[in-house]
């Protein structure tokens, strides 16, 4: 039971720094999604099941704080946790190049489903404008990020592991 609590610890710290912190820390206004770091890291080490799980509950967390569409980041990072989680299996788990690498899809991959459901609700979305302002700088941060994010992850679950 302490594992959980000591995960739930690291889910709730790393969302207050993605808050807190990181806002005065950005790149053109726009500073790294932890949170999204978070679940790609948990789904390549712990499978598909932990990762749909644990982006279930970093969107919940996200959702209920923000004031945004509720479900939407749930439903996307639930999503980008089961779909990481299921290319884990043939890969080596514990490459720390591959959190690093797969930031920029992972990100893609948030965005188009934020983008699809805010088209359906009938929100105009100039797409060129979007990828030149808005993705590229959060992508360069969520590179610089992932690497720190996912040797926490690394950590932790090398910690969970022993205590089983």
């Amino acid at each position: 039971m302490k594992i959980i609590g000591l995960w739930a610890m690291v889910l709730i710290l790393l969302y207050a720094l993605q808050t807190s912190l990181l806002p005065f820390v950005n790149f053109d206004g726009f500073s790294a999604n932890l949170m999204l770091l978070l679940t790609v890291s948990v789904a390549f080490l712990r499978g598909h099941e932990k990762g749909a799980f644990f982006g279930f509950m970093a969107g919940l967390l996200q959702d209920a704080t923000t004031g945004s569409y509720f479900g939407l980041a749930t439903f996307s990072y639930m999503t980008i946790g089961l779909i990481f989680g299921k290319c884990s299996v043939n890969l080596f788990r514990e490459q720390s190049l591959l959190p690093v690498v797969s930031a920029i899809p992972a990100l893609a991959f948030h965005f188009a489903i934020m983008i699809a459901f805010l088209f359906m609700l009938g929100r105009q979305i100039d797409l060129v404008r979007f990828m030149k302002f808005d993705f590229w700088p959060t992508a360069i941060m969520q590179v610089v990020l992932a690497y720190p994010v996912h040797r926490l992850v690394l950590a932790l679950n090398n910690f969970s592991k022993q205590r089983r």
